[in-house]
């Protein structure tokens, strides 16, 4: 009876070297594709994006941020932790950071999870790969309306909002900056004119 091979084994052997992509000299692979070949040999495999303890998809110190998302196959979990990065491969103060940027860093915090597994590992010789610096490029366009698209519509009175209140009251009693709230809570989701107004109230 032959063996099972691992995930490891399966994933380590498939050759990415014609789906690596350069940007700013370095290499990376797309989110999309290692995906597609992760679910080819193991549909049942899950990702996550861990929220923190407010809902927002990503984590702060009050300086910078990242994020943190895992990828399960087999029943065998890989976490990766990533900094929320600009083009230059640099940390963005937490005032500064966008939902473009936290999505970026994601997607690619995703496809180091997946390498964790095996697919592409070795093209990770150094720290993950920065945007490229063409900002305004139609795909990022594409991928920036994408994200606005995909964001919920904050309202008063849901169990989100119920989740957002707390995190501002509590992060602002801390002397958080009411304008580096306002900008995390915006990557998550859309404001409503009456919901930024209720913020702006509790943020007094």
């Amino acid at each position: 009876m032959s063996k099972t091979k691992s995930t490891w084994e399966v994933l380590s052997k498939i050759n990415v070297n014609d789906k690596v992509e350069k940007k700013n000299g370095l290499s990376y692979l797309s989110w999309a594709w290692a995906w597609g070949i992760v679910k080819e040999h193991f549909p049942n495999a899950t990702y996550r994006v861990y929220e923190n303890e407010y809902g927002l998809n990503y984590h702060h110190d009050g300086m910078t941020g990242w994020v943190k998302t895992g990828v399960r196959i087999d029943d065998i979990e890989h976490i990766e932790y990533l900094p929320i990065m600009d083009y230059r491969n640099k940390s963005i103060p937490c005032e500064s950071i966008t939902s473009f940027h936290v999505n970026s860093s994601i997607q690619r915090s995703l496809t180091k999870a997946i390498a964790r597994h095996g697919l592409g590992l070795y093209i990770y010789a150094g720290e993950d790969l920065p945007q490229s610096s063409e900002h305004t490029s139609t795909q990022q366009v594409k991928e920036s309306a994408a994200v606005r698209k995909s964001k919920q519509s904050l309202k008063v009175g849901t169990p989100n909002w119920k989740k957002v209140e707390e995190y501002l009251a509590n992060e602002h009693s801390k002397g958080t900056a009411v304008e580096l709230l306002i900008s995390q809570v915006r990557t998550k989701y859309t404001l409503p004119k009456e919901t930024l107004q209720e913020i702006n109230n509790i943020l007094k």
